[in-house]
């Protein structure tokens, strides 16, 4: 695994030299960039894993419009059949916001990531420990091997690796959503979401889903 220093020192050469071929966009995403952000080994990737385009969403358990869009999102993969999503947990509202954060993705291991991750958006509570603990309980997950999971490399290194995406693109907090050479923060509805897709096809040269 390379260290922070090294990770950040490619990702800020990545900004800093755009690749060829790149001149006929106003703002082309380096290669080296989206490369980091659409095919980490650690990501979370929902949808189609082969699709032809990738819309990637940096979030956190405590953020009002992440619970928000949460329809939208499961709508707009479910109408996409070439679409493919990467979940960035970017755990940025406290303490609570890191251990759900860090239980969602340990729980990619017994196969329950997407029913935990739904349920916590879907919590009116505040995420922390008894809250989200509940939740795995109710689940059914083992919760002993849970809390050893969340501290594995794997989850250390998707975090730290959301915070360090997070810091070279200047990302002003969650929900954000890239897809193409275009970020979106905030607030988003189903069209929304769907007219980024399609943009970012029509930049990257790929058909329709």
């Amino acid at each position: 695994m390379p260290s922070r220093r090294a990770t950040l020192a490619l990702l800020a050469a990545a900004v800093a030299s755009p690749a060829l071929g790149q001149g006929d966009r106003p703002n082309p995403m380096p290669e080296e960039l989206r490369e980091a952000l659409e095919r980490d080994r650690n990501g979370i990737v929902l949808g189609n894993p082969q699709g032809n385009i990738t819309l990637t969403e940096f979030f956190d358990y405590n953020c009002p419009f992440c619970k928000k869009i949460v329809p939208g999102m499961q709508r707009l993969i479910g109408s996409d059949p070439q679409l493919r999503v990467v979940f960035r947990e970017w755990p940025i509202f406290g303490e609570g916001s890191d251990f759900a954060a860090r239980a969602s993705l340990a729980s990619l291991d017994q196969g329950k990531y997407w029913q935990l991750h739904t349920s916590l958006m879907g919590m009116r509570d505040r995420a922390a420990e008894p809250s989200v603990m509940r939740v795995v309980r109710r689940l059914g997950l083992d919760e002993a091997k849970l809390r050893e999971d969340m501290y594995s490399d794997r989850v250390e290194d998707h975090i730290a690796r959301s915070f360090m995406l997070a810091e070279h693109m200047s990302l002003l907090g969650t929900p954000t959503l890239i897809a193409g050479d275009e970020a979106l923060f905030g607030d988003q509805s189903f069209q929304d979401l769907t007219a980024l897709v399609a943009r970012a096809r029509r930049t990257l040269g790929v058909a329709a889903g």
